[in-house]
C-alpha cells in the first residue's frame, strides 16, 4: 500500500478543478494541468483530490503514488514555485542576462546563449550564479540540466557548472 498515494492533495491557496480526467491547478504563480492515467481513480471534493488504484496490478500501484506526487508538485508550483541555482566554477566562467536569455562564457571560442522556455524565469544576480525558477518542477529541473550539460564539473580541478551545494568527487592527479 502506497504511503504517499493514500494522502489527499489539499488545494490550499490554489484552486483545483477536474474535468474528463484532467486536473487543473490555478494559483498566483500560474496554471498547470495534469492528465490522470487510466490505472488510477480520482475523487474530487472540497478543493481536495484523493487517488486510488483501479486494481492491484503493479502499474496501477506505481501510478497511484506517482499521480499523487505530481498533483502535489502542481499545487506547490502554482502557489510557491520551484527554484534551482547553478554555480559557475572556473577562471573566466561568467553568466550575463540578455533579456530573457542568459549568455554563458564557458571557455569555448564562442559564448553560449540559452533562451528560457515559456514559464521559466532565468536570473543572474552574480556573474558566477544562475537562478532558474518556475511553477513546473519538471521544467525547472530540465532547464537546469540542459544548462549544466554545456560544461559539467570535471573531477580533477572541479571546474564547470554545478548545482548550488553539489559536492563534486575529486580525483587525485598524476604521480611523479
Amino acid at each position: 500500500m502506497s504511503r504517499i498515494g493514500k494522502l489527499p492533495v489539499e488545494g490550499g491557496k490554489a484552486t483545483l478543478s477536474l474535468n474528463d480526467r484532467v486536473l487543473t491547478a490555478k494559483g498566483p504563480k500560474g496554471e498547470l494541468t495534469l492528465e490522470i492515467v487510466d490505472d488510477v481513480n480520482v475523487d474530487f471534493s472540497d478543493n481536495a483530490v484523493t487517488f486510488t488504484p483501479k486494481d492491484e496490478s503493479k502499474r496501477a500501484r506505481a501510478m497511484w503514488g506517482t499521480m499523487r506526487a505530481r498533483a502535489q508538485n502542481m499545487v506547490h508550483g502554482v502557489t510557491e514555485g520551484f527554484e534551482k541555482e547553478l554555480e559557475l566554477i572556473g577562471v573566466g566562467y561568467r553568466a550575463q542576462m540578455q533579456g530573457s536569455a542568459v549568455k554563458l562564457s564557458l571557455g569555448f571560442s564562442h559564448d553560449v546563449i540559452y533562451q528560457a522556455p515559456d514559464g521559466i524565469t532565468l536570473a543572474s544576480s552574480k556573474p558566477t550564479e544562475v537562478k532558474i525558477s518556475g511553477a513546473d518542477k519538471q521544467a525547472v529541473g530540465q532547464v537546469a540540466a540542459e544548462i549544466r550539460k554545456y560544461r559539467p564539473p570535471e573531477p580533477y580541478k572541479g571546474k564547470g557548472i554545478r548545482y548550488a551545494g553539489e559536492q563534486v568527487r575529486r580525483k587525485e592527479g598524476k604521480k611523479k
